[in-house]
């Protein structure tokens, strides 16, 4: 039997392999996992979930259509998404260096500017569904 290594191994993580209904469960595990660090450990995170209680049952009363309660809901929880992705890009930088590096302050600028912009999103969806 030829032992040689494979000259062109798999770029796939080692720890992929779960494949089917265990592979959602863990997913799901891992995401709760996630939702439980952000709002224990960013205080940004724990602030626009402040905000999207508020606002989401709020967007159930406002006078519109379906389409116009799914804006204003969907519009909501974007910001949450790009919150968790920013705080996601902040840890891995954090991750690799503690140092002060133009790279790095680069990283978390630009994931700050996207929270900025879903906020921006935000304002703008709401204003034009109730006052357009």
């Amino acid at each position: 039997m030829n032992s040689t290594k494979n000259p062109h191994p798999s770029p796939e993580s080692p720890f992929k392999g779960k494949t089917g209904l265990v592979r959602v469960w863990n997913a799901f595990g891992y995401s709760l996992a996630g939702l439980k660090a952000a709002f224990r450990l960013e205080d940004a995170f724990r602030q626009e979930c402040l905000l999207a209680a508020i606002l989401i049952p709020a967007a159930l009363f406002v006078p519109t259509n379906g389409t116009g309660k799914a804006l204003l809901i969907g519009s909501t929880l974007l910001v949450l998404i790009v919150e968790l992705l920013n705080s996601a890009i902040e840890a891995t930088v954090d991750r690799v260096s503690l140092e002060h590096h133009q790279l790095a302050k680069r990283a978390k600028d630009i994931g700050s500017a996207a929270v900025l912009i879903a906020l921006v999103n935000l304002a703008a969806v709401w204003g034009l569904v109730l006052f357009a």
